[in-house]
């Protein structure tokens, strides 16, 4: 390995987060035995995939589900470090602007045809063409030249230091060119019905209902032992609780009381682990910044100190998690401790409301300002309990001091096309979960704006588009992390997000699953090794 890749890969393990407390507890199963092919596992979701084609996608839903079909050439080792995935290995130039893919051999797309370095360089033209609606294409614009060298190796050089180039090539770029090639990938057939390398094979997508997925026999990681993956969506969480007890589904992502107060039972114990991991993640609410009253930085200040962030980690995360302050989750390299807090203040808050030209003149409780009284929607996903709970704390802080704040629950995909996309909103309540490589260019640049873009509350600020220029252009960890401190230091003043928490991970799972093993990566890393014994095998189907 030569000092720049060693380098690379020092740098990126730099990048993990010092996690603690990782718990899950095993199985306490008489009848545990050997791994089997066999069984179905049945997982509850809230949410339904939008699309299936990864670089084409921005909801977690379709990511979930697109990660057991497709593939990328590299991936996170559950020590954070940088592992082959498609690529065999890679060479890295001592100037860190060449990286050379070396393939694997032999690897096939599940209609049968061998995967290429011409998928490679297919998937990469078409993530980069300006006709490819994605929001992931800016990392791929920094590629000054790709080359396909040979059937299997693939290499691409950079114009400059690209800090984040080794990961980026994960999982959005591979597609199969024999079957996307001189067609629009927006409206191809793949975006519902994919043909990739991944563990598991597409056999139906029920729409409102369930994605079902079957497992590829000659994944080249080796064949999953569970035969059947079943997507199953159920938007109320309550809802999905009753179907996990009743035994109609295996796995689910546990709310915060359900994980602290409903499972705590015997039956729950006996038949199922629970497993709780901080994650790369947090929930904000996001103000758009063309609206006239959230312009001011002032209001949005005032805003945030009449939120309680400790009550809302209390009261709706039961204690699983923690208060946010910036784009970062805490215990990482590039968190920045010491940024502008908002403790809950109400006298603070009223002053910057005042000065920003807000109060009740005609005393019906309501601040108002040239005519016009204060009041706001706040839109989240219905669904998420976790979100409206927050959004109803919210609205009771900000009565206290006259602010009259609605709530409006969306179903996803309108919720995403028909007013995050057209910026039809005043405020929202999202979560974004972020990459371990701190680059958070398309989020926070002022070019990425436009419709299917991340950056839709619309922030612009010189300063923090030079600073993500700066940490994305070097491989010194400490020039990276100067301007990532300095760009959280600016986010916390201007506030575009109030960061509000950053939520721990609480899966629950069957006990006739085993071979999980709870990492800072999850539990669903390894999928391919879950297995259930034969003896307590489920589901009965081919094998």
């Amino acid at each position: 390995m030569n000092k720049k890749r060693a380098s690379l890969l020092y740098l990126i393990l730099a990048a993990c987060v010092i996690f603690t407390g990782i718990e899950g507890r095993a199985a306490d199963n008489s009848e545990s035995g050997q791994p089997a092919y066999g069984d179905a596992l049945i997982t509850g979701s809230i949410g339904e995939p939008s699309i299936l084609i990864p670089m084409l996608a921005g909801d977690s839903a379709s990511h979930d589900v697109a990660g057991l079909i497709f593939n990328g050439l590299v991936k996170y080792n559950t020590d954070l470090t940088v592992i082959g995935d498609l690529a065999e290995s890679w060479d890295i130039s001592s100037d860190g602007l060449v990286i050379t893919f070396n393939l694997k051999k032999g690897v096939q797309w599940t209609d049968g045809v061998e995967f290429t370095a011409d998928d490679v360089m297919f998937g990469y033209k078409t993530i980069i063409n300006e006709k490819t609606p994605t929001p992931y294409k800016e990392d791929y614009l920094q590629v000054k030249k790709a080359e396909v060298l040979d059937r299997y190796t693939f290499r691409v050089t950079y114009d400059k230091p690209f800090a984040p180039a080794l990961t980026t090539w994960g999982s959005l770029i591979v597609l199969p060119k024999h079957l996307l090639e001189g067609k629009d990938i927006t409206k191809s057939d793949l975006t519902r019905k994919p043909v990739g390398m991944g563990m598991y094979i597409l056999n139906r997508w029920t729409s409102g209902q369930e994605v079902v997925l079957d497992s590829n026999k000659n994944y080249f990681e080796g064949r999953p032992y569970i035969n059947r993956y079943i997507y199953k969506i159920i938007p109320d969480p309550a809802t999905m609780f009753l179907e996990l007890q009743s035994g109609s589904v295996d796995m689910m992502g546990l709310t915060p009381i359900q994980f602290t107060k409903q499972t705590d039972t015997d039956f729950f114990i006996k038949n199922f682990q629970k497993y709780r991991y901080p994650v790369f993640s947090y929930t904000y609410m996001g103000f758009n910044l063309k609206h006239p009253w959230f312009k001011d930085k002032r209001v949005r200040q005032a805003i945030a100190y009449a939120i309680d962030k400790g009550e809302i980690v209390d009261v709706v995360l039961f204690g699983l998690g923690s208060p946010a302050t910036g784009p970062y989750v805490p215990n990482t390299w590039v968190y920045n401790p010491d940024v502008k807090k908002y403790g809950h203040d109400i006298k603070k808050s009223m002053e910057l409301l005042k000065d920003a030209g807000w109060e009740d003149s005609d005393g019906d409780g309501v601040l108002d300002k040239d005519g016009k009284k204060f009041e706001f929607s706040v839109l989240t996903n219905m669904g998420n309990s976790l979100r409206v709970k927050t959004a109803t704390i919210i609205q009771y802080r900000l009565k206290k001091i006259g602010i009259k704040m609605n709530i409006r629950a969306l179903e996803w995909s309108t919720f995403i096309n028909e007013f995050i996309d057209k910026r039809r909103f005043e405020t929202v309540i999202l979560g974004w979960s972020i990459g371990i490589d701190p680059d958070q260019y398309d989020i926070w640049h002022s070019s990425k704006t436009k419709e299917k873009e991340f950056n839709f509350v619309s922030y612009n600020n010189p300063e923090v588009d030079e600073l993500l220029e700066k940490g994305r252009r070097t491989f010194d960890i400490d020039k990276r992390k100067e301007a990532y401190h300095r760009i959280q230091e600016i986010l916390a003043d201007e506030l575009p997000y109030i960061f509000l928490y950053v939520p721990d991970a609480t899966p629950i799972v069957h006990s006739r699953f085993q071979g999980i093993k709870p990492t800072t990566i999850g539990i669903s890393y390894n999928l391919h090794k879950w297995y259930v014994p034969k003896s307590l095998q489920k589901h009965v189907m081919e094998q």
